[in-house]
């Protein structure tokens, strides 16, 4: 699953990157079309990592007011 996922990210982003740097329109690609390699590559890691990725992402995305 994750060389699957790894390999759709390399393909779907460098046709998107493509189309974006010809100068032709990105419009008709749906935004989970760029997400869904990304969901690939999550499950091919090991549950370890998996966990690692959500605590990475409610630090990142984590809104709490620090403290002076």
């Amino acid at each position: 699953m994750l060389i699957v996922g790894i390999l759709g990210v390399v393909i779907i982003y460098g046709g998107f990157l493509y189309l974006l740097f010809s100068g032709r329109s990105t419009a008709a690609l749906p935004w989970f079309l760029l997400i869904s390699p990304w969901i690939c590559v999550y499950f091919g890691l090991s549950h370890v990592q998996q966990v690692a990725v959500i605590s990475w992402f409610a630090s990142k995305f984590s809104f709490r007011k620090s403290s002076k």
